[in-house]
């Protein structure tokens, strides 16, 4: 990914905000037939790894897991996003020398893949994935819910996704590269839109 110095995120602490912020990976292998991509809620474990470690689960249909990979696996986190006109810099009423872009948050992640089917795994993958995304609902909902019998069912037609991250990239671009007026004409319009107050809200100035 292309990463001017103006966008990059380096910090890690932040970095793993980032993900945690977007739950939902494209999860793409490299193989001899091309690219193939997965859209896979991941979570993140801080504590495996010095950059920590990516889980997931496929349905085990899925060829992705048993087509032979080349290198290593990739996981692209996409944040808020949002289409920025040219009309809402300050600078196009000085020169009119601007152009439309777009302001988006992503987060790639790289690592060596392991697939696995071992049954004990696989039920601490989905019961921690599970309770990430129910802990602040008011009733949530555990996996020891359901009938034992039924989530070994449900167990039998998955498979493991374990990826060690050895190399992040992050990018925040948020009109970093435009002046203070631009970036509050930026804010402002984003904010007047009402469907990216997400984006408006991470832009400075």
């Amino acid at each position: 990914m292309y990463n001017p110095p103006a966008f990059a995120v380096a910090d890690l602490i932040e970095i793993r905000a980032m993900i945690r912020a977007c739950p939902l990976a494209n999860f793409v292998t490299a193989t001899a037939d091309g690219p193939i991509a997965t859209p896979l809620p991941m979570f993140l474990d801080e504590s495996e790894g010095e950059m920590g470690t990516l889980y997931a689960h496929l349905a085990k249909p899925n060829p992705q897991w048993k087509t032979q990979a080349f290198g290593d696996g990739l996981a692209i986190f996409m944040g808020p996003d949002a289409y920025v006109s040219p009309a809402w810099y300050a600078s196009k009423a000085e020169h009119g020398r601007v152009v439309p872009t777009w302001n988006y948050v992503t987060v790639q992640a790289r690592g060596p893949v392991e697939f696995f089917e071992d049954t004990a795994r696989l039920l601490d993958v989905v019961s921690r994935l599970t309770d990430l995304h129910e802990k602040d609902r008011a009733t949530a909902w555990s996996v020891t819910d359901a009938p034992e019998a039924y989530v070994a069912g449900q167990l039998r037609g998955i498979v493991g996704l374990r990826m060690p991250i050895t190399a992040l990239t992050a990018k925040r671009k948020m009109s970093q590269n435009r002046n203070q007026a631009d970036r509050a004409g930026v804010k402002q319009g984003l904010s007047d839109s009402g469907q990216t107050a997400d984006v408006a809200a991470l832009i400075e100035g």
